[in-house]
């Protein structure tokens, strides 16, 4: 049997790529959802409730797909910090995480559109930064600009080299979707990775 298509609602080139690492074709989705934090909300049940809210925003275009929706904060006294827009927020970011330890919240959730079936969860990841100078912050601002990432660094690129160590169970988690866990969900879909690389 055919597998029902795949849809990624999201925007992110990053989360585009790490998909494309599974090998399954798919379709991406642009959703449209309100990303404001409720009061009291805690960041692992933010990510969660915008993974799904993501999902479910694409639904009326893709009534028979699985549709996975992600979303990510940091989270840092109390604080959660976005992606900082720009120069000067991406610095101060930087310098509020030098020699700290920032918590990485992905929720993920994979819709099945045509049940209404949901698969979510909350993957955590915590980074140990380096205790860093302002020179070395503004020399990496300025070399990889990573204004539209949560935290203000690329993990995949030279944003490695800020950390002194890193804890969790998925590093893709950190770059914004835990494959390991959305294999997982896939296969409980009837979705193997695997079984779709051998049967094409």
């Amino acid at each position: 049997m055919p597998h029902p298509p795949l849809v990624l609602a999201s925007s992110s080139p990053f989360r585009r790529a790490l998909l494309g690492r599974l090998g399954i074709p798919f379709t991406i989705a642009v959703p449209d959802v309100d990303e404001t934090r409720r009061p009291g909300e805690s960041p692992q049940k933010l990510v969660a409730r915008l993974a799904e809210a993501k999902a479910r925003a694409v639904v009326e275009d893709y009534p028979n797909a699985l549709i996975i929706g992600s979303d990510q904060v940091a989270y840092l006294d109390g604080t959660v910090i976005g992606k900082p827009g720009s120069r000067a927020r991406a610095i101060t970011q930087l310098t509020r995480a030098s020699a700290r330890e920032v918590a990485f919240y992905t929720g993920l959730c994979l819709l099945d559109a045509a049940t209404g079936r949901t698969r979510i969860c909350c993957e955590p990841f915590r980074v140990h930064f380096r205790q860093l100078s302002p020179a070395r912050i503004e020399a990496y601002v300025d070399r990889e600009r990573p204004f539209d990432c949560a935290g203000s660094f690329r993990s995949e690129g030279l944003g490695i080299a800020l950390f002194e160590r890193l804890e969790g169970d998925d590093p893709n988690a950190l770059m914004g979707l835990p494959l390991i866990r959305l294999t997982a969900m896939l296969e409980q879909e009837g979705l193997d990775p695997l079984a779709s690389v051998r049967d094409t």
